[in-house]
């Protein structure tokens, strides 16, 4: 009677355990997705701020055509990768980093535009929602990271197989100029 007893006890508490760490899994799960959502809201803003950079750029340096056509087709390719597409969601979003860096090395070379108080304030918002962007990723990349430690991690990933959560990827920069330590010279 005592063993029997002890079984169902014992059963009891497996049970709980097993739906603590499922629990858990699908926070972590869930927290990977709003992370995800709170990026995509960032590069949503960045997305829309760029057709009036664009315009501005044009009134001043209008045969800078092959720059404002660059950023023009990046930002076309970012809209067309699929919303759960991390790892293509973040070469795009690269990509266009990086037109934007040449539509703004030629914008240094007419300083009537650096002047343009529209170019200006256009500026200061792309450099903020860059820096809500870098935020976002941190913030993902943490949620991503604790969602496959908890996939991966013993006794939770018995859970994790058998009801099919997988890790995550992160949303990491692609391209190693990136990573490039600046040459400062003086």
């Amino acid at each position: 009677m005592v063993l029997s007893w002890f079984f169902l006890a014992a059963l009891i508490a497996l049970s709980v355990f097993a739906i603590v760490l499922y629990n858990g899994l699908v926070k972590k799960r869930q927290m990977v997705e709003e992370s995800w959502s709170g990026i995509d809201v960032q590069l949503k803003r960045r997305a829309n701020l760029i057709p009036n950079l664009v315009e501005t750029v044009k009134g001043y340096a209008s045969h800078e055509k092959e720059a404002l056509e660059a950023v023009t087709s990046m930002r076309a390719q970012v809209s067309a990768v699929p919303k759960d597409d991390v790892a293509g969601r973040a070469k795009a979003e690269g990509e266009l980093s990086h037109a934007l860096g040449r539509l703004f090395a030629v914008a240094e070379a007419y300083p009537d535009l650096k002047a343009s108080q529209n170019f200006s304030d256009l500026h200061n918002s792309l450099d903020e929602i860059e820096n809500a962007i870098q935020m976002a990723r941190r913030y993902y990349n943490g949620a991503v990271r604790n969602l496959n430690v908890a996939v991966e991690s013993f006794p939770s990933n018995l859970i994790a197989n058998q009801f099919k959560f997988e890790k995550a990827e992160y949303f990491e920069i692609e391209d190693e100029a990136d990573r490039a330590v600046p040459k400062v010279q003086f």
